[in-house]
């Protein structure tokens, strides 16, 4: 049966509600690597019936962000030098592909150009709310093929992407004006044709991100 709280969370429906909500307060760190997430607190936390509590928590599992073993709760993924590495390499080799194929034709996706300039228009120096607009470049890529199916294999790793960008800029270990340098350079290769040379950029600016956030959670 559906509570009354399950009808006022709004019209994109409340396993959709609940699972945004978790996810944000896990990407803020609100909730921690490690920490259980049962059904039953969430459906009390949230005032939606247990049905919606587990169904929003099957869906933060399927998206990597939880992790769930037999006779467990699920709980938040831990993020270590491992995870880190194998999440930016799926990154860089979904990307590359797509700078390839997107320097074929010399198109450079209007919202990539569009997210950097809002990292542009930031103040220097390391900021969190540098990862809403970096990623929103990196999707432009990806999304400038489209392609469904690869759209899908990158939505896939989202979640654990943002969870590893979050890690970076929370430590503050990457430079806003850097990152956009980075792009841009990213994009000119892409307008000249030279999907080599994309690749090349790309590796080095995700690899700059993967080694920073690995050295700083093996000095933890």
């Amino acid at each position: 049966m559906t509570t009354a709280s399950d009808a006022t969370l709004g019209i994109v429906g409340v396993v959709d509600a609940v699972t945004a909500q978790l996810r944000g307060r896990i990407l803020r760190a609100e909730i921690r690597s490690g920490d259980p997430i049962t059904e039953a607190a969430v459906s009390q936390s949230f005032g939606v019936a247990r049905p919606s509590a587990k169904a929003a928590i099957e869906q933060l599992v399927a998206s990597g962000l939880l992790v769930r073993t037999a006779h467990r709760s699920a709980r938040v993924v831990g993020i270590d030098s491992a995870t880190v590495r194998d999440v930016y390499r799926t990154r860089t080799r979904l990307e590359s592909a797509a700078l390839r194929d997107l320097a074929v034709t010399r198109t450079v996706p209007r919202a990539a150009v569009e997210a950097n300039a809002e990292l542009l228009a930031m103040p220097p120096g390391p900021d969190p709310a540098t990862v809403a607009p970096d990623l929103r470049f990196h999707t432009a890529l990806i999304e400038a093929l489209d392609s469904e199916r690869t759209a899908r294999m990158y939505r896939s790793v989202l979640d654990e992407v943002r969870l590893c960008m979050a890690q970076v800029q929370g430590r503050r270990l990457l430079d806003a004006a850097a990152i956009a340098a980075q792009h841009r350079d990213i994009l000119a290769a892409v307008a000249s044709g030279d999907g080599e040379r994309a690749a090349v950029l790309l590796d080095a600016h995700l690899s700059s991100a993967e080694e920073r956030l690995v050295e700083a959670l093996d000095a933890d």
